[in-house]
């Protein structure tokens, strides 16, 4: 379409990379972030270190724009935490490359349309520029631009307790013995948590990982007591794919929490459906649904660590095309619904798959995944990659396909999870009875104890 005034929504990892592939493409880039600063999202977990390591978290256009900055490369195979991805990564891009003109912070979008056209009106339409409605401060501010590139993500929108998507009955009343997402429990927030029995709720990375850490602060300060609270049957599925994790610190820390499981350092309620919090004599009674009645678990405090959701208010006035159960742009949904199947890689994907009904829009990072887990930042560089590339009306470098996503390690087809499902972890195993994969096979094969994804 050639757009020439291109608006993003958020300033984090692949809102800035949006911003220097659009600006490479000899466009204008313009990006509204609602914090003071950018990168918001990301100070907000800080101090969690990145199962990917920085070869997989600096986007090549964002690289080129640093360059004559005397910007220097981190090294490529260590793992950053999210405050050194700022320092040594999103600060010097957002303030010392072109950027730093085009970023507006304290700028939170509120509503996105046409110029004139309200959803249902079709003659003109795309001809109308986009009017982003904003906030900064000073009153409504009003934006237009020829294409919207949606980056704001999902941090400040995460899911509430009750395992029907709607807040436990009570939750909001309990907000104060309550956290979202994964608050730093060994560090800005450790008064809260020392010395107290908290409640983690979830089975992803950000669930694993804080009861990881609540386990540290138990072996610093007695007292401590983590209880895992999981929705499903089979602890093992949080444990991942162990050695057949194309990224090392991902599988290490699915085996790791295994072992701390095992070791009984944490409490395991499984089958736990919360569907009401109350106070119990000064603590937080967390309440489940069971088949014969209700059972509950008494603490002082409670994670939510159930994933995110998208905020879809600002897009109610444009035509999307959305998976009606993930929200989930409807081309991209088939790959990444966890429902139906998560093998190995999900495959890179682009403008294509992330075009709406509404040409120039687009969702991407995060937000584009819908409620679907396990987003990685390279996924989003190569979809604005291939975003900007299609803004610029090169339609074959957009369709191009320049990124190879590393493996999990971890099938589910149907919403049944083996290591073994044919060309994941190698196939099954064919002569070893005790082998969960090939990959075990092999491993025992050669005296070690399995491959870890079992």
């Amino acid at each position: 379409m050639n757009a020439r005034t291109v608006a993003i929504i958020g300033a984090g990892p692949v809102g800035l990379a949006a911003a220097a592939h659009v600006l490479e493409r000899g466009m204008s880039p313009i990006v509204l972030e609602a914090g003071p600063e950018a990168a918001h999202a990301v100070r907000q977990w800080q101090h969690v270190q990145l199962f990917s390591p920085w070869e997989y978290n600096v986007d090549k256009a964002a690289a080129r724009l640093l360059a004559p900055t005397g910007w220097n490369s981190p090294d490529p195979q260590s793992y950053p935490t999210g405050g050194e991805l700022i320092d040594g990564y999103l600060k010097p891009l957002a303030t010392r490359t072109p950027l730093r003109e085009m970023i507006q912070t304290s700028s939170r979008v509120s509503a996105i349309s046409r110029a004139g056209f309200d959803k249902a009106k079709t003659k003109g339409r795309e001809q109308a520029p986009f009017e982003i409605r904003y906030q900064n401060g000073r009153g409504p501010e009003v934006l237009r631009a020829d294409a919207v590139i949606d980056t704001s993500g999902t941090w400040f929108s995460p899911n509430p307790a009750g395992s029907n998507g709607l807040p436990a009955i009570g939750e909001g009343e309990r907000a104060e013995r309550i956290a979202y997402g994964m608050p730093d429990v060994r560090g800005a927030d450790r008064a809260r948590y020392a010395g107290k029995t908290v409640a983690v709720l979830g089975a992803g990375h950000s669930a694993v990982g804080t009861l990881i850490d609540l386990v540290r602060l138990a072996d610093e300060v007695p007292g401590t007591q983590a209880i895992w609270l999981l929705r499903g049957k089979d602890p093992a599925k949080a444990f991942g794919g162990g050695r057949n994790d194309k990224l090392a610190a991902r599988g290490e820390l699915g085996t790791a929490f295994a072992a701390l499981v095992a070791a009984g350092k944490i409490r395991v309620e499984t089958e736990f459906g919360v569907i009401r919090l109350s106070e119990s004599e000064g603590r937080l009674d967390i309440a489940a649904g069971a088949r014969c009645g209700t059972r509950s678990v008494i603490v002082d405090q409670l994670i939510v660590s159930t994933g995110f959701r998208p905020d879809l208010s600002l897009l109610s006035e444009l035509r999307l095309r959305l998976d009606p159960a993930i929200e989930a742009p409807a081309a991209l949904a088939p790959l990444i619904d966890p429902n139906e199947h998560s093998c190995g890689t999900v495959r890179p994907h682009g403008a294509r798959e992330l075009a709406h009904d509404e040409p120039g829009f687009y969702l991407a990072g995060m937000k584009s995944y819908g409620r679907a887990p396990t987003f990685l930042m390279m996924t989003g560089y190569e979809q604005v990659r291939s975003i900007a590339a299609d803004l610029a009306g090169d339609k074959k470098a957009a369709a191009r396909v320049e990124l190879v996503l590393p493996e999990t390690g971890v099938c589910t087809r149907g919403g049944l999870e083996t290591a073994a499902a044919s060309g994941c972890c190698g196939g099954p195993a064919k002569e070893v009875s005790s082998a969960c994969c090939a990959a075990d096979e092999t491993a025992k094969k050669s005296g070690a104890s399995g491959c870890g994804c079992s």
